[in-house]
């Protein structure tokens, strides 16, 4: 989009912690200023996260960076999250540079990999300063990791490079906010610190008059203003990575498994069966007796070959094998769908490792460095549905079985079903025929639209602390 307003200075959000709360945040600000009229893109240099979205360009990008986007009512580009680290073992991580997988930056030593990414992060950087008045940038992890600094190219690096005005958002659920706060900041050159506008109390319960005292300590002590507090929010939108939702089986319900292997992926799909009413998902990690579930879900993965191990370490995969032959629906998405054939070669050493499914298709996958990303548009049932691919591998089935939503990418067999095909339940009616067969009755709502009103809820709800915000960095109605 040409900009065509004067640039304001970036604001940029960073955590003393992970899990602070700064993607909902940049989210929330992107909608807030977008409805005050600016011309808003989020930006996140790195992030790490199995859970990626493939944009228009066919490029991955962090979800919550998509989610950013779509707050900002912008097309999401892969401009907005340079580069994507995403784990596959304790110590290892496909790096995704500009949408695409660079299997040179794997053999480098991670403190020699910032000269290549540097110019992709500023190059990025730059093309979003051209194109938009305002930009909103996330920080990964906490500023304050010292052994981090030489390698930084997502935090304080980011912020002088763009003299962002930096707000540092503590978690004060967790406990120690302000000394979360004060560390942070204190762990700054003075030239980062000068950087630093306000603080930001997040996910606060309680009377916000009982903070007044250790608001004015703090100050004292760095000169800092705590220019909001954000209360609790209940909300329906999609985690920037961990699957934070916890239930058991349910009498009066509609019971979903949904595997939680090692490297389970875009696990947010899954949300609008999560916050349907009626249906509860159960999040499974360890064995037990499976077959009074009504269905078993097997998300995608980052590394297929990890999750199958885990599948048979804990004795999940004799559970899901016995459940399907009690007749138990099991379905499987992308990583899931190749778990569930027979045989997954891998000539090219992609996964690690050939391995064996649980059978339960008659499908063989052969991996390749090839990897294929691309949004889709699909008719399903005389209606055109969006969805997208993300996968390493092709599959073939050796028999001729029923499609599953789409001929070539998805297969059934009785009650077993799979496909590579993201965000199907994101789709109205791909979401009500999948629950209407499991035997639920309700009304499925268009799940884009869903989020889309959260977000406005929410900005609306928590309008105070956004406007204390946006009015501290100088940003007024356009």
């Amino acid at each position: 989009m040409q900009n065509t307003t004067e640039n304001q200075s970036p604001i940029m959000f960073m955590g003393c912690t992970s899990d602070a709360g700064k993607s909902l945040v940049c989210a929330l600000v992107c909608r807030h200023l977008t409805n005050l009229g600016s011309n808003v893109a989020p930006f996140k240099a790195q992030n790490m996260s199995n859970n990626a979205a493939v944009t228009q360009e066919g490029g991955e990008i962090g979800r919550a960076q998509y989610l950013q986007a779509i707050a900002a009512k912008q097309t999401p580009s892969i401009d907005m999250n340079p580069v994507l680290l995403k784990p596959h073992s304790d110590k290892g991580a496909q790096v995704v540079v500009n949408g695409e997988v660079s299997h040179e930056l794997l053999a480098k030593d991670w403190h020699q990999r910032k000269s290549v990414l540097w110019p992709a992060v500023t190059a990025s950087l730059a093309r979003l300063q051209q194109g938009f008045s305002q930009l909103v940038i996330e920080g990964a992890g906490s500023p304050a990791e010292v052994n981090l600094r030489k390698s930084d190219i997502v935090n304080m690096e980011v912020a002088l490079h763009c003299k962002a005005s930096v707000y540092l958002i503590a978690d004060i659920d967790r406990g120690g906010a302000y000394a979360h706060l004060l560390g942070t900041w204190m762990c700054l050159s003075a030239e980062e610190q000068r950087l630093v506008k306000g603080f930001v109390l997040n996910k606060f319960r309680g009377e916000q008059a009982l903070l007044h005292d250790a608001n004015v300590w703090l100050e004292e002590k760095t000169g800092i203003p705590i220019v909001a507090v954000i209360p609790w929010t209940e909300h329906q939108l999609p985690e920037e990575d961990n699957f934070f939702h916890r239930s058991v089986w349910q009498p009066n319900c509609l019971n979903i498994a949904l595997i939680v292997y090692p490297y389970a992926s875009n696990l947010d799909e899954f949300d609008p069966l999560v916050y349907q009413a009626g249906v509860n998902v159960v999040p499974m990690r360890d064995s037990q007796d499976l077959g009074h579930f009504d269905a078993i879900i097997l998300p995608g993965s980052k590394h297929v070959a990890a999750s199958r191990k885990h599948l048979a370490k804990t004795g999940l995969d004799k559970q899901i094998i016995k459940a399907a032959k009690q007749g138990v629906r099991v379905t499987g998405i992308c990583g899931g769908l190749q778990i569930l054939g027979e045989r997954n070669l891998d000539p090219s050493s992609v996964e690690g490792e050939t391995f064996d499914g649980l059978s339960l298709l008659p499908l063989t996958t052969v991996y390749s460095y090839v990897k294929t990303t691309i949004q889709r548009s699909i008719s399903y049932r005389g209606e055109t549905i969006a969805c997208y691919e993300i996968h390493h591998g092709q599959t073939q089935c050796s028999v001729q079985l029923d499609s599953f939503v789409e001929q070539a990418t998805g297969w059934q067999l009785n009650n077993v079903q799979g496909s590579y095909l993201h965000d199907l339940f994101t789709n109205r009616k791909v979401c009500q025929d999948w629950l209407e067969s499991l035997g639920w009755q309700g009304q499925c709502e268009d799940w884009n639209q869903v989020v889309d009103n959260e977000l406005d809820r929410l900005c609306d709800k928590l309008d105070l602390p956004l406007s204390q915000i946006s009015e501290h960095a100088g940003i007024t109605k356009a």
